[in-house]
């Protein structure tokens, strides 16, 4: 007699899913997309992208267990994704990050997360704050 073992994957990275989610959802055309599982991170990141215009609202779901969270997308996203490992930023080094990971200047938005909160590299180059890069969208 054999016992098998349910084998079950695990979220590596649940920011990349999320993201990777609203790239899918854009490029089928769809208005809405549900992401899950909800966390802070995954917030924060998409107030920066209703901030900047390229999402619309979006609404945290509470199920009692890791949360959902459906966005209404606008059409305006074209790719956006995650920096793995979260790479150091330092002041001086933002225009360098920035052209390697945009496709064009004054287009795009790289998002770090400073010591003063999530924010895009304009924030921070205000600021002049560095800090660690979470992703970009454009």
């Amino acid at each position: 007699m054999c016992i098998r073992d349910r084998v079950t994957m695990v979220r590596i990275n649940v920011l990349n899913d999320a993201l990777k989610s609203i790239t899918n959802a854009e490029h089928r055309g769809k208005r809405q997309v549900l992401i899950r599982p909800c966390s802070k991170v995954i917030v924060k990141f998409l107030q920066v992208m209703m901030k900047n215009g390229y999402i619309g609202e979006f609404e945290i779901v509470d199920d009692h267990r890791a949360g959902k969270i459906v966005v209404n997308l606008t059409g305006r996203v074209n790719k956006c994704g995650v920096v793995s490992p979260r790479f150091d930023l330092t002041v001086g080094d933002n225009e360098k990050w920035v052209t390697n990971l945009l496709p064009s200047r004054q287009f795009g938005h790289v998002v770090l997360t400073t010591s003063q909160g999530i924010m895009d590299h304009n924030e921070a180059k205000r600021k002049q704050i560095g800090g660690k890069i979470l992703g970009y969208f454009f």
